[in-house]
Formats: C-alpha cells, structure tokens, sequence
C-alpha cells in the first residue's frame, strides 16, 4: 500500500553483479542463500531503493534455481521490510526504501529522530480531547484515578509517509491549554518552550505485535502486518512524569537501534 515505487534500472543492475556460489550441502539451504546476498547487495548500494527486481523466471534462471527456492528467498526479504511487492500492470518487486533507525539509548522525539536521517517530519492529529485518568494512566502518571489529563493520538510522518501512529497522554494540570495549541510539529519541543517541561528520561518497553484492521488502514499496510509497540512514560529532570505514551512503528519502516556498554565501566 502507499506510494507505488518506481522502477529503475531493473535486469542489468542485478546482472552487473557476480552470482554467488550456491552451496549443495548439508545445513546450508539455497534460499538462504540468496536471500543473504540480495541482502547484503541492498545493504552496500548495489541495489537502490525502488529498483526494480527481475521476474520470478529471469532471476530464477540466471541463478541456476527453481523459482520456488526463489519466492522463497524473495518472501523472506518482503519480511524483513528489505523489498515491496506491487500488483497490477506497473507491478513487481521492488527494493523497499531505507528504515528510520530509531535510536533508544538517548531520549529524543520523534520530529529529532526524523532530522537526523535527513527526513522531514510531519504529524496528521487523528483525536485531542481531554478526559479522566483511568487507572493505568493514573499510575504512570502519578495523579489520582478521575485527574484530568489531555490525550493526543497523530500519525508521524516521514517526508509524508505514515511510519507511526503515536498515543501520548499529559497531566492536564502541568499543560493547560496545551489541547488548542497546534499539535502537528514536535510535542516535546512545545513542552519545553510553552511549559519549560522538557523530557529528561524515560522508561520504555519495546514489543512485536500486529496491525489490526483499523492500524493497518492508518500506517497503509496489511491487516496482521507486524509492528513495533513502544510503550513509554516520560519524566522531565525533577522526575515527575510528564507523559504516557504508546507508539506503534511500521516494522518496514524502522529499526530499533540501542548502545550498550560494560556495566563496570557505569559508577
């Protein structure tokens, strides 16, 4: 679904490259084989986002393979979010854009992750009303259950493609009027110049779920397509907790990147 890629360059560009070496032996299957290599030739540039891939029957015997080794590969990489497959006159299979690296070692919004990959930032507002504390948000937040607290739902957009749809709950009391500013640019930025509330760090929990038909409409992907859930409470440097959130990432799109160091090197 979404903006149809563009073929570019097709057969030659893949012919310009040596076949790998299929492997006959034990432990080592054909379509693995290849789906690695085309991997890895997307990965160096090689193969650029919105080539055009050859047909079933071209690549096929080029390789050297049956063409159900070779829907076997190419299904693998339309898993992993590294090609698109189009119907209709205009379609095939085609190289999927680049993923957003989502960086989770520092706290940064969304609109900052987006500028420094080169992207631009956009937000459609779905939902801003301001309602009571159910339990669950009562607790992150640190108010008593009934507290009024002001609920935001928007898709962020990535130079205007949908990439996430966000779910990002305030306490009311720390962000009056915060429902009729304008709510399509960078919340975080807007806490920070309108109510010197700046997030400062932040718990989150990262788990794979699936789309269900109403966020697979939303993101413009399948129903039962798999996305990343990012469920986050936001505490600015006194440590109160100034957000509760829950984003949803196209599994495509993005990539979840983390940091680590040795624990003896932390004091």
């Amino acid at each position: 679904m979404g903006a149809q890629p563009q073929p570019r360059r097709g057969l030659p560009a893949l012919l310009g490259l040596a076949p790998p070496v299929i492997l006959r032996e034990p432990g080592s299957t054909r379509h693995r084989q290849i789906e690695e290599w085309l991997a890895d030739a997307i990965a160096a540039g090689q193969l650029l986002p919105g080539d055009r891939m050859p047909t079933k029957h071209e690549l096929a015997g080029w390789l050297g393979v049956s063409r159900m080794t070779l829907r076997h590969a190419l299904a693998n990489l339309a898993r992993r979010g590294l090609v698109v497959r189009t119907v209709g006159r205009n379609g095939g299979t085609f190289v999927a854009e680049g993923k957003l690296e989502q960086d989770r070692t520092t706290l940064a919004g969304f609109s900052e992750q987006l500028r420094r990959h080169g992207m631009v930032a956009g937000a459609r507002v779905l939902s801003a009303v301001q309602r009571s504390a159910g339990p669950a948000v009562a607790t992150a937040l640190e108010l008593a259950e009934g507290d009024p607290v002001a609920e935001i739902r928007r898709v962020r957009l990535g130079n205007g493609r949908p990439i996430a749809v966000e779910h990002s709950v305030f306490p009311a009391a720390l962000c009056p009027g915060l429902l009729q500013c304008r709510l399509d640019g960078s919340l975080y930025d807007l806490l920070d110049e309108k109510y010197q509330l700046r997030p400062y760090r932040a718990r989150e929990s990262l788990e794979p779920v699936t789309a269900d038909a109403r966020e697979a409409e939303t993101l413009q992907v399948h129903d039962g397509d798999p996305l990343m859930l990012v469920e986050r409470i936001a505490y600015v440097r006194d440590g109160r907790p100034v957000e509760y959130a829950h984003d949803l990432f196209r599994g495509d799109r993005t990539r979840i990147v983390m940091w680590t160091s040795d624990l003896g090197d932390v004091p």
